[in-house]
C-alpha cells in the first residue's frame, strides 16, 4: 500500500475517532442525531475506501510449492497452472470485505470499481476451468472427463450476484473445492487417473479464448471517445451471411456512466491473466522452448502488467483522444491491443511444426 492510501485512511479514521469522541463527551457539532449520522457516514466511507483496494500480486510458483506435497521435490506438470487458478478465486472470495459483486448493503452497495474488477477475474477464471475441463485434463476427443472438473467448471459459471437462496460465494467455494481435489490427485504420483497435458495445440485454444476476450476489452474501452466504425463482420468470406441485416458503418460509444466499469473489468481481467500466463510459462515451458516462444509469452505479461500502474486520479477520466485531458480507457486499450497482437504471435508460432 503506497504513502498516499495511508495518509488518506489514516485520515478518515482520525475523523471518524474524533467524531466517535465528541459523541462520547456529549459535544455535538451537528447536533446530536447530525453529528451520529456523520460519524457512520465517515465510517462507511473508510471501510469503502478500504475494500476498494485492488488486492495485490503474487508468485506463483511459491503458492504452487505452499499446495504441494512437503515429500514432493518437483512440481507436478499442470500444479502451478491450478494451484494458481485456486489462489485466484480464493483471493476474490477473501480478500478485504470479501466477494463484493452480490452484495446489497452499504457500503458496497455504493461501489461499483471492485465488483466490475471481480468480474473481470471471474471471467478469466471461468475461461480458464473451461478450458482445464474440455482440453488441459483430456488427451483427446474422445477421452473421459475428470470427475473433479466435471463439478469445478459450471461452478463457476453460477449467477455472479445471486445474494441469498444460493449465495455465490458458496457456490464458487464448492468449485474451488474441486480444484483442489483435482489439485491433490495430479500430484500423487500413484493416481493416473488424474492428468495435466501440456501440449501446443491445449495452449493454443486457451489462447484463442484470451484474444477473443482481449478484443473484445479493446473496442469496449476505445469507445469510450465515440467512433464511427465500418461494418467488418462479414469480412474474408464473400459466401458467409448473418441473422439481421446491419448498417455498413456502426456508431459505437461507451455510456458515461459504463466507462469506469469497463476500465475496471479490464484491470480484473489483465490482473488474472498476468498470474495464469506466469504459471503456463512453468507448466509449458518445454514447448515455449521448442517453439521459441517464451519470449513471446513475456512480452504478453509485460504489456499486461503496465495495466496494474496506480491510476493517480480519484475517477477514471474521459478526455478526448488529443484533448487537454488524459483518456484513461484509451490508455488502457492501447496495453491490452499490444497484448491481444502478441498473443496472435504466440498462436502463430504454437501451430507452427
Amino acid at each position: 500500500m503506497n504513502a498516499a492510501i495511508e495518509n488518506t485512511l489514516e485520515g478518515l479514521k482520525q475523523a471518524t475517532d474524533n467524531l466517535l469522541t465528541a459523541l462520547k463527551n456529549r459535544q455535538y457539532p451537528f447536533g446530536k442525531v447530525g453529528g451520529a449520522v456523520l460519524a457512520v457516514f465517515l465510517l462507511l466511507l473508510l471501510i469503502g475506501w478500504y475494500w476498494s483496494l485492488e488486492p495485490d500480486s503474487f508468485d506463483v510458483l511459491e503458492i504452487a510449492r505452499a499446495q504441494s506435497p512437503a515429500s514432493s521435490q518437483n512440481l507436478a506438470i499442470g500444479s502451478t497452472s491450478t494451484a494458481t487458478a485456486i489462489h485466484l478465486l480464493e483471493t476474490l472470495l477473501n480478500k478485504p470485505g470479501g466477494y463484493l459483486s452480490n452484495d446489497v448493503m452499504p457500503p458496497t452497495l455504493w461501489l461499483d470499481n471492485l465488483p466490475n474488477w471481480e468480474y473481470g477475474v471471474l471471467i478469466q477464471l471461468r475461461d480458464f476451468a473451461r478450458s482445464l475441463r474440455n482440453d488441459f485434463s483430456r488427451s483427446q476427443s474422445q477421452s473421459v472427463e475428470d470427475s473433479d472438473l466435471i463439478i469445478a467448471e459450471p461452478q463457476l459459471n453460477f449467477d455472479s450476484e445471486s445474494w441469498i437462496f444460493p449465495p455465490t460465494e458458496r457456490e464458487y467455494k464448492q468449485g474451488q473445492d474441486a480444484l483442489k481435489r483435482y489439485l491433490v490427485r495430479l500430484q500423487d504420483p500413484n493416481n493416473p487417473q488424474a492428468q495435466f497435458y501440456a501440449r501446443a495445440d491445449n495452449l493454443s485454444d486457451w489462447l484463442r479464448q484470451v484474444e477473443k476476450r482481449l478484443g473484445s476489452l479493446s473496442q469496449r474501452l476505445s469507445a469510450s471517445v465515440g467512433e464511427t466504425r465500418i461494418n467488418t463482420d462479414l469480412a474474408g468470406d464473400s459466401a458467409a451471411v448473418q441473422s439481421t441485416r446491419t448498417a455498413h458503418e456502426l456508431d459505437i460509444k461507451t455510456a458515461w456512466l459504463e466507462i469506469d466499469d469497463v476500465f475496471y473489468e479490464t484491470r480484473g481481467a489483465a490482473w488474472a491473466l498476468v498470474h495464469l500466463l506466469k504459471a503456463v510459462e512453468q507448466d509449458f515451458a518445454s514447448i515455449l522452448q521448442k517453439k521459441n516462444a517464451l519470449i513471446s509469452l513475456r512480452q504478453i505479461i509485460r504489456e499486461l502488467e503496465a495495466t496494474q500502474q496506480t491510476l493517480w486520479s480519484p475517477m477514471v477520466l474521459n478526455g478526448s483522444g488529443f484533448g487537454l485531458f488524459a483518456n484513461h480507457s484509451l490508455v488502457m486499450a492501447s496495453y491490452i491491443s499490444r497484448a491481444n497482437a502478441a498473443v496472435i504471435d504466440l498462436r502463430q508460432l504454437l501451430q507452427q511444426g
